[in-house]
């Protein structure tokens, strides 16, 4: 059941490519702008380009949150699950899963070469990339219990971003000042540990959260 549900999801977003689409040229236009607004200076670019990359892939990952529950609540399909003997923290972790690989990797690919722009060196684009692949599925676990919370409330697009802006701060914080801290010489190994162990929290207690968050919706 659990290869199941990525399989659909997956299925499903082949088919709606241009809300895939959406969240990578949202990505693309916001890290591409700040050089053109910020000016030349490559001193200046470096320093800002961890933060930026970050906080742009942060906003991305959410513009797809609002659907990543809707669509099935809208057909049955959510009900269904309930109803199913399967446990529903294995599908919500399949659900959150599809949501990365359709989202965030795309995100984690994009990003060494966006950051060319910024003049960041070879070893600053790899670890920004492991810190994007160890950070953007917690930011799709953690979405997934907004979404959940959210679901069938008018204006849940908002109120998504309310309640999971605060807890992707820690995650934007270490993710970006691991980059930072490469540059600065100064080992990053502890900031991308710090994000292994959100990564490994999260996918432990966010699928359990957010299945809970959508029996009381669902109710």
């Amino acid at each position: 059941m659990f290869f199941w549900v990525i399989q659909r999801d997956l299925l499903l977003a082949i088919r709606r490519r241009s809300d895939v689409l959406t969240t990578l040229f949202f990505f693309v236009i916001v890290v591409s702008l700040f050089p053109l607004s910020v000016g030349p200076e490559m001193n200046m670019l470096r320093t800002m380009a961890p933060g930026i990359v970050w906080v742009a892939a942060l906003l991305a990952s959410m513009l797809s949150l609002g659907r990543l529950f809707s669509n099935d609540y809208m057909d049955g399909t959510l009900e269904q699950m309930l109803l199913s003997p399967q446990s529903l923290s294995v599908l919500v972790l399949g659900k959150a899963l599809a949501h990365w690989l359709v989202t965030g990797v795309p995100l984690v690919l994009m990003a060494p070469i966006l950051g060319i722009q910024y003049d960041l060196p070879m070893d600053a684009l790899f670890v920004l990339t492991i810190s994007l692949l160890l950070g953007t599925p917690v930011l799709s676990l953690i979405g997934a219990i907004g979404a959940a919370l959210t679901l069938g409330l008018r204006g849940g697009g908002v109120l998504i971003s309310l309640l999971v802006l605060p807890l992707y701060i820690p995650v934007l914080i270490f993710g970006s000042g691991a980059v930072e801290a490469n540059m600065a010489g100064v080992g990053h190994e502890a900031h991308l540990s710090l994000l292994g162990a959100f990564l490994l929290v999260s996918l432990v207690f966010a699928p359990w959260a957010a299945a809970s968050s959508l029996r009381v919706s669902m109710e």
